[in-house]
Formats: C-alpha cells, sequence, structure tokens
C-alpha cells in the first residue's frame, strides 16, 4: 500500500495526460523556417493543471446594442447573436470543471493556443509568399477536451476573443433550434472529415461535414461562405476520432489521438527505415553511382547523391541532364530504362510520422512532388480529397500540400540494387 506522502510524489511524477496533436497538413515535419512558440507544425495538447472549459449557461435577448456590450464585458465568456440593428442575443458561458478548451486561429492574441497561417502548396513554403488576404478566421475553431477518460475531444465552429466573446454579426449563418437555442456558422466555415475505419491501413476517406458554433454537425454550404447552412445531419457528432481532418479554408489539420500516435511511427523509426535504404546501396542504373537520401535535417537542399525519379514509370535514378523531349516542357523527360516520358524530381523522403497510416517501408512517391512513404500512406493520402480555395477540392501531398496529378497520384518506385 502506498502512504499518503509516496501517493503524492507519484503524482508529481506521473507524465501529464496527453489529448492528442493537431498536426497541419503541407509540412515535413517543421514549419519552413522553423518552429516558434505557438506558431509551428504540430500541437500537443495536454491536460491543463487546472480546469479552462466553459458551457452554456444564462441566455439574454437584447434590444440595445450598448446592454450587449454591458452583457460582454462583465469577463464572463459569451456568444452573442446580432440578429438585426436592434436584436441581439447574448449567451452567457460558465465555468465547466470537466473540460479544458484549446482555441487554434490565424490571432497571435493570447486566447490562441495554437496559431496557424495559410498553407502554400508546393515549395514556396517560405516567408517571402506571404498571402496577401488569408482566408483563415483570427478566432477558428475550439476543440474542447473531457478531463476524464475516456478523453472524448470535440470540435466547435468560432473561438472566444480577447474579450472571452465571440462575436456573429449580421451577415453570419444563424439561428434558432427548435429547443430553443441559438446556433451559427462562421464566415468560411470550419469543414471536418472523420476516416471510415479510423486511421489504418484500411481507412476509406469520409464525407466532409460543416460543424457549427454549437457543435452540431451539418452537409456543407454550396460554397464556403454562403448564407445558407447545410442540413443538420443527426447520426454525426463533432467528437474527433483518430485521423479526423479539420478545415479552416487555408490549412488542413489532422487529428491524431494518444492512442493513435502510440500505433504510429515514430521519427526514429523513419530515420531507421531511411538508413536501411541507404544501407542497401541503390544505384542509378545509367551512371552506376550509389543513390543516399538525405537526412531528414537536410530536407531543402538537393544533394548530390539524392535520388530522382521518372514520376510515369517509377525508375529511380541519379541526377542526370539528359532526355529532355523539349525547351517547353522543361520537367518532361524520357526514361533511359523504359522510354516513359514523365516528369523528373528528387525524391525527399516523408519525415512527419503523424501521416503514415501503418509502419511499412518508403516504396512509393506522390507525383508530382516527390514525397516518399509507404505504400498504403500514399494510397490513402492519394484519395483524399482536400477542401481547396472556397468550393473546390482535389487530393494532395500531405508533406506539402502540392494538387496531386497522374493516374494513380503516386507511383511504385523501381530501385535498382548494386551491381557488384
Amino acid at each position: 500500500m502506498f502512504s499518503p506522502g509516496q501517493e503524492e510524489h507519484c503524482a508529481h511524477n506521473k507524465e501529464p495526460v496527453k489529448y492528442g496533436e493537431l498536426v497541419v497538413l503541407g509540412y515535413n515535419g517543421a514549419l519552413p523556417n522553423g518552429d516558434r512558440g505557438r506558431r509551428k507544425s504540430r500541437f500537443a495538447l495536454y491536460k491543463r493543471p487546472k480546469a479552462n472549459g466553459v458551457k452554456p449557461s444564462t441566455v439574454h435577448v437584447i434590444s440595445t446594442p450598448q446592454a450587449s456590450k454591458a452583457i460582454s464585458c462583465k469577463g464572463q465568456h459569451s456568444i452573442s447573436y446580432t440578429l438585426s440593428r436592434n436584436q441581439t442575443v447574448v449567451v452567457e458561458y460558465t465555468h465547466d470543471k470537466d473540460t479544458d478548451m484549446f482555441q487554434v486561429g490565424r490571432s497571435t492574441e493570447s486566447p490562441i493556443d495554437f496559431v496557424v497561417t495559410d498553407t502554400i502548396s508546393g515549395s514556396q513554403n517560405t516567408d517571402e509568399a506571404q498571402i496577401t488576404q488569408s482566408t483563415i478566421s483570427r478566432f477558428a475553431c475550439r476543440i474542447v477536451c473531457d478531463r476524464n477518460e475516456p478523453y472524448t475531444a470535440r470540435i466547435f465552429a468560432a473561438g472566444f476573443d480577447s474579450s472571452k466573446n465571440i462575436f456573429l454579426g449580421e451577415k453570419a449563418a444563424k439561428w434558432k433550434n427548435p429547443d430553443g437555442h441559438m446556433d451559427g456558422l462562421t464566415t468560411n466555415g470550419v469543414l471536418v472529415m472523420h476516416p471510415r475505419g479510423g486511421f489504418t491501413e484500411e481507412s476509406q476517406p469520409g464525407v466532409w461535414r460543416e460543424i457549427s458554433v454549437c457543435g452540431d454537425v451539418y452537409t456543407l454550404r454550396e460554397t464556403r461562405s454562403a448564407q445558407q447552412r447545410g442540413k443538420l445531419v443527426e447520426s454525426e457528432t463533432n467528437v474527433l476520432q483518430d485521423g479526423s481532418l479539420i478545415d479552416l479554408c487555408g490549412a488542413t489539420l489532422l487529428w491524431r489521438t494518444a492512442d493513435g500516435l502510440f500505433h504510429t511511427p515514430t521519427q526514429k523509426h523513419i530515420e531507421a527505415l531511411r538508413q536501411e535504404i541507404n544501407a542497401a546501396r541503390p544505384q542509378c542504373p545509367v551512371g552506376l553511382n550509389t543513390l543516399a537520401f538525405p537526412s531528414i535535417n537536410r530536407k531543402e537542399v538537393v544533394e548530390e547523391k539524392q535520388p530522382w525519379a521518372y514520376l510515369s514509370c517509377g525508375h529511380v535514378h541519379g541526377y542526370h541532364n539528359w532526355g529532355h523531349r523539349s525547351d517547353a516542357e522543361a520537367n518532361e523527360r524520357e526514361c533511359p530504362m523504359c522510354r516513359t516520358v514523365g516528369p523528373y524530381v528528387p525524391l525527399w523522403l516523408g519525415c512527419e510520422a503523424g501521416f503514415y497510416v501503418d509502419a511499412g517501408p518508403p516504396t512509393h512517391a506522390f507525383t508530382p512532388c516527390g514525397h516518399v512513404c509507404s505504400e498504403k500512406s500514399a494510397k490513402y493520402w492519394s484519395q483524399i480529397p482536400l477542401p481547396h480555395g472556397t468550393h473546390a477540392f482535389h487530393a494532395a501531398c500531405p508533406f506539402c500540400a502540392t494538387q496531386l496529378v497522374g493516374e494513380q497520384n503516386c507511383i511504385k518506385l523501381i530501385f535498382q540494387g548494386p551491381v557488384d
């Protein structure tokens, strides 16, 4: 039996409970200029020392803007629904000792736990490629986790600002539900897709839905910011599952549960796979020089031994300067092994472990970017329609957000072993 002192000592040494992690698609393990503070490529949610969740309590219907300001200035969390110039419904929120709240958005103000900026697809992920007008909301969404097992995480559209208020103006889509409570949608919406079959080798893409401010699930609007809401989907909930995707109109986040991450390959495992491929000494079938994937830390500079591949056939070579078909198509080359014409690109190892659905060897490359990962992971991401702009969807590489092309969106790589 523990003595009380021992028990207390154990509690101090205990790892904090981890609810899960949010990983931003398009970043291969870190932001281009390094992770800084609350701005990074992945964010772990841990049980807070003290609960900071809130739940709805009193509802006020107000006819003057002054009165509405007075209520939302009381230092209590509140959501204001402006119905007309002379009518606002303010729902006050009170402390909830059973939940922890985490907020995600573009704002760098203190209520935001995880600062997210627009993802620029492909290799232009640098500070120079500034977004002229971001479509991500400053206070985009909030994730509320139960402090008791099974530590369920739920997502809600919109986050509370520095004055602890969520304000839905006259133009925002909002309505009164049959049970009398108010609800609404944010300007560009928060979309969620839960994969079918969890985040495993067997996973299939699910259906994209929109989440309301109160956490109900709706079919998508005609366009992201249409006034008319979709239909309520009563059979679905806002509970996040391992592998759920959250789209904030400018950035897409992957939710991984603590348990899911426990069964996912680690950074160490990916490094071991890299070393294993390099130890097999793959060769360029033409130049006969040995190829090697660069170390995970050097993922922007093309190195001399870097493997390159013809993405139409999958033959892996070292870099060479022949096979150009025409000046117009600078990237279209003819493979010397099989004469297939197609893009010829350097191969990069997918380093962000959270995107892998299994721990298989890196055998497949996404087309046209050349990021390499396991077959099951490549095939899974190849079939997921990710929101793009305000009404388009297309498959994209999770490591760099480049739109995928080609028959399968990915290709099996053909390595040649050493001849000796």
